[in-house]
């Protein structure tokens, strides 16, 4: 044994016999003197990895992010898109413990472009649409139109059969593929023109005789009977007698191309109106 062991042993004994006359307001100052920095770490390795299984939990994959685009409502708070988002995972069968489930109803444009907060907003959703995070969007018709002119959504009767898209077949929305290709112009002037031919036009886009090139590139849901209705959502629609293109504006749901899952969008359609059924 050398001579470092030996004395090692001597202060550990004299300490020991000293820690066991101490009372416990001692020993716990005692403690805390040879050991807090041995506590401190172990206290902030528990602390981070409790923040690590959080931070891993609550970032799970979601398995569907709807926006509700425009979506006011006096009668809904965040609590209400919680408990569709919550309810509609159970109805979809998906697993809590692996994904999660999002009802956005902070989204809000205009036509005309609007504010900073609203520019923002519109870079939001390009980006999430375009890798794909966004799996539904729901909007008033103006809005809707607005990203449908621009080819965001799947054609419908591409992705779905005939049996699927029957309970919808009356409530289909179409928009006239012949504008996709319409020139704009490059002058402010030209394109301010543009927008405002686009509100001069009268367009059934619930009629697809209308149209020189109808797609469905959505669905019409309807203003009563349903879960979005029931919650107040879109209520100011009917209330301030919105219209577009010579019709009364209606609530629409689209899937942008980039969704690799349309179905569950069906199956989301299928929620909406389970309530109200």
């Amino acid at each position: 044994m050398s001579s470092h062991e030996t004395v090692g042993e001597e202060i550990r004994e004299v300490q020991r016999q000293a820690f066991a006359t101490m009372n416990f307001k001692e020993k716990l100052a005692y403690f805390w003197d040879y050991y807090k920095v041995h506590t401190i770490a172990a206290i902030l390795v528990i602390v981070f990895l409790i923040s690590f299984i959080n931070a891993y939990r609550s970032n799970k994959p979601y398995a569907f992010y709807a926006v509700l685009l425009n979506a006011a409502s006096t009668e809904a708070n965040h609590d209400t898109s919680v408990i569709l988002a919550d309810e509609f995972m159970e109805y979809a069968d998906i697993d809590p413990e692996a994904y999660q489930v999002n009802i956005d109803t902070t989204v809000y444009i205009s036509a005309d472009g609007g504010s900073q907060y609203e520019a923002a907003n519109r870079q939001k959703m390009a980006a999430m649409m375009q890798l794909g995070d966004i799996h539904a969007i729901v909007a008033d018709t103006e809005a809707f139109e607005s990203y449908a002119g621009l080819e965001n959504f799947y054609v419908l009767t591409d992705i779905f059969s005939e049996e699927e898209l029957a309970p919808f077949a009356d409530s289909l929305y179409y928009t006239d593929a012949a504008a996709f290709d319409e020139e704009t112009g490059d002058t402010l002037e030209e394109l301010e023109a543009a927008q405002k031919a686009v509100y001069e036009k009268v367009i059934d886009h619930g009629d697809p005789s209308s149209m020189e090139k109808p797609v469905a590139v959505g669905v019409r849901i309807p203003k009563t009977g349903n879960r979005l209705a029931d919650a107040g959502y879109y209520a100011y629609l009917d209330e301030n007698n919105y219209t577009f293109q010579g019709y009364p504006c209606e609530v629409v749901i689209g899937i942008p191309l980039s969704v690799e899952n349309p179905s569950l969008v069906l199956q989301f359609l299928h929620f909406l109106e389970a309530e109200g059924s």
